[in-house]
């Protein structure tokens, strides 16, 4: 019983945690960029470790190189001077540290092969997280993008529908203005067509006679005769003047 509700609460809260996955992968993305940086850097630490070994042996190798150089020489010395007993002390002593140099020039060797696989490998697996990771982000912008896409899409998609769902409405709406429209100008018309024209023309006479009786007093008054407009004379009335014909005279003159 204990074990089966034990796998429910898991189960719910795998659930959960997948939701909240979901709903903001940036931050799940982020977490694993942290998690990646951990890794890497303990890897470094092991790689350090092993690249301390290297020059270990390095070192060793160095020391044990020397020293056979030295036991060489010291050997070949007693043998030329016909020293055999310390000749063969040396010699066996030259022997054994060939032996142990051989064996740490063979460690060495594959230490650095080990380390330089292990490099290798260090940087193949960063430079393919790092191909995912901005992969990721890729996925992560057009995901964004394509979602705001939809959500626009569905918003055009309720706004036709609404807009087509209220046609009638604007239709009907479209017929009341137009009769509306209608009725004015009708009125319009009529109010136009009931006005007494002669008689508007009636009193704008009897205004201009009033101006003009109104001007002739204000003359009189004055003592200032007013003026008739002359008549306009057009210059095909004017008759042309007849030039005087030449004397005798002006002739023998000239």
């Amino acid at each position: 019983m204990f074990r089966r509700l034990w796998n429910l609460i898991k189960g719910m809260l795998g659930m959960a945690v997948s939701a909240a996955e979901a709903s903001n992968p940036e931050a799940l993305l982020e977490l694993e960029k942290e998690n990646l940086r951990k890794q890497i850097a303990q890897y470094n630490q092991g790689l350090a470790s092993h690249a301390a070994l290297v020059e270990r042996l390095i070192s060793q190798v160095e020391r044990e190189e020397k020293r056979e150089r030295d036991l060489k020489a010291k050997a070949t010395a007693h043998i030329k001077a016909g020293n055999h007993e310390p000749a063969a002390r040396y010699a066996l002593s030259l022997q054994e540290i060939r032996k142990e140099l051989d064996d740490n020039r063979r460690q060495l060797e594959d230490a650095e092969k080990t380390y330089k696989e292990l490099t290798k490998a260090r940087d193949v697996t960063i430079q393919e997280a790092k191909r995912k990771i901005e992969s990721l982000k890729f996925g992560i912008q057009d995901m964004k993008i394509q979602k705001a896409t939809a959500e626009l899409s569905e918003m055009a998609t309720g706004m036709v529908s609404e807009l087509g769902g209220s046609g009638e409405t604007l239709d009907r709406l479209e017929g009341i203005v137009r009769e509306q429209r209608e009725k004015a100008a009708g009125r319009a018309r009529v109010a136009r067509d009931s006005v007494d024209m002669a008689e508007v023309k009636l009193k704008e006479s009897e205004e201009n006679a009033l101006a003009d009786l109104a001007l002739a007093d204000l003359a009189s008054e004055l003592g200032v005769t007013l003026d008739e407009k002359a008549p306009e004379v057009s210059e095909s009335t004017v008759e042309p003047v007849a030039e005087e014909p030449e004397s005798e005279s002006e002739k023998a003159g000239m």
